[in-house]
């Protein structure tokens, strides 16, 4: 059964509280100029900076998980990628391959040196290594900016599967370039840290 993702008056440091649902399955578009606190409400969600309010996923609620195991299960995808060792395989146990395939990679891509990645490389294996947590909704910070376009429809579709074949509740940072497939899919537009236009399809 998939779980739903669900804001109760959850506040940024610097923000307005914004309750919501995004059912499994369906995906939330967050839109709005620079420095409209989109990335702030995604990193208030994954608990990663001062925050009020609450946020659940299905029954399990935030305050009741220890932060590292509530991030686990929201997979957050910042626009810019952190690496911490020299090599690729590195950075997770259980790279899956078939994701790696479908971003365009060959599994001899474990075995580079993230030196050698280019912005566009490390943006889409970051992805891949996300998902290698399975998490249960997703978090994207812009996840096909500054990507050409063959690139940008391969990261598309491998979140499309993710919603299709697992049913994860999906909120996207987006400037409009892309949209999902299929009607569930709601837009939140920011300005000012505040919500000035909600729709959600599924209410």
């Amino acid at each position: 059964m998939p779980a739903d993702l669900r804001l109760d008056q959850l506040t940024p440091l610097k923000g307005a509280p914004v309750s919501l649902t995004v059912p499994g399955g369906c995906t939330l578009l967050m839109r709005g100029p620079s420095g409209a606190g989109k990335s702030l409400l995604l990193r208030a969600i994954a608990d990663l900076d001062p925050n009020r309010g609450e946020a659940w996923l299905g029954d399990q609620r935030r305050s009741a998980l220890p932060a590292h195991r509530w991030r686990r299960l929201v997979g957050y995808l910042p626009a810019e990628s952190h690496w911490w060792a020299d090599r690729v395989g590195d950075h997770h146990d259980h790279w899956p391959l078939e994701i790696l395939d479908q971003l365009g990679f060959e599994p001899e891509v474990l075995d580079w040196e993230v030196s050698r990645l280019s912005t566009g490389e490390r943006q889409r294996l970051a992805l891949a290594r996300l998902l290698a947590n399975r998490p249960q909704a997703l978090l994207l910070d812009e996840p096909a900016a500054n990507l050409d376009a063959a690139n940008a429809a391969r990261v598309t579709a491998v979140i499309e599967a993710q919603l299709q074949e697992r049913r994860l509740p999906v909120l996207w940072v987006s400037h409009g370039e892309e949209r999902p497939a299929g009607d569930c899919t709601g837009v939140l537009e920011l300005e000012g840290g505040r919500p000035v236009r909600l729709e959600l399809p599924w209410n």
